[in-house]
């Protein structure tokens, strides 16, 4: 599994183009709305979501500032589309791993928590993370729609999986299992520190995944 940093950001000057995450867009209208996200998604880190222009996305994905409007009213709503490009697809994938009636909990957690690690904490999808922390006090119906789109969604499915597990007896009952928010808790440790420390100290993410797992497990299981 790949520890490598997030991408360092650069500035760019305003009228100076810059290809997005994908260099050329195609032709279709699923191209072009993928390389509006990305450019968003590339220029908010950079700049931030107040400094951002809509101007300059379009200049980033190549296309006209009115395809951009087209596509997304507004910046918020770009900013919708980062999210849900971003992060979203691995709150359906949790969402349908906790509604696997034949699976022991224990092993649709391992199957959670590796997702987890696998498609945000060692992918740059981690960014979106990076974002909301600095703009969400400064914007907080962007930190409203992120809680409502991945944090509320993604607890929710927990919840359900983990009072299945207590209900079942492979789980006992307890504080953790009663504030089952607490067991993502080495995953978030893992993301601040892949955002802020991997340069300086990196992070085994396999190490920390074994770790998170054997915590969360032990720590909840039901004795024999």
């Amino acid at each position: 599994m790949s520890t490598r940093p997030a991408i360092a950001a650069s500035p760019v000057a305003d009228d100076a183009p810059r290809p997005s995450r994908r260099s050329r867009h195609g032709d279709t209208r699923e191209d072009r709305e993928a390389a509006i996200v990305d450019a968003g998604l590339d220029l908010f880190l950079e700049k931030g979501f107040a400094a951002t222009k809509v101007d300059e996305v379009a200049r980033r994905a190549g296309v006209a500032k009115g395809t951009v409007y087209l596509y997304f009213p507004s910046k918020d709503d770009l900013f919708h589309a980062v999210v849900r490009r971003s992060v979203e697809p691995l709150i359906d994938v949790v969402e349908d791993l906790a509604h696997d009636p034949d699976a022991p909990v224990a092993d649709v957690l391992k199957r959670v928590f590796k997702a987890l690690y696998a498609e945000v904490v060692a992918t740059d999808r981690r960014e979106v993370l990076r974002l909301i922390i600095a703009e969400g006090a400064r914007f907080p119906k962007l930190a409203s729609y992120y809680h409502t789109a991945v944090v509320r969604r993604g607890g929710a499915a927990l919840r359900s999986l983990v009072a299945e597990a207590v209900a079942r007896g492979e789980f006992r009952d307890g504080p953790a299992t009663r504030r089952p928010e607490v067991l993502m808790g080495p995953a978030l440790l893992a993301l601040v520190w892949t955002l802020v420390f991997q340069e300086i100290d990196p992070l085994d993410l396999d190490d920390v995944l074994a770790a998170h797992i054997d915590l969360v497990l032990n720590g909840v299981k039901a004795s024999a």
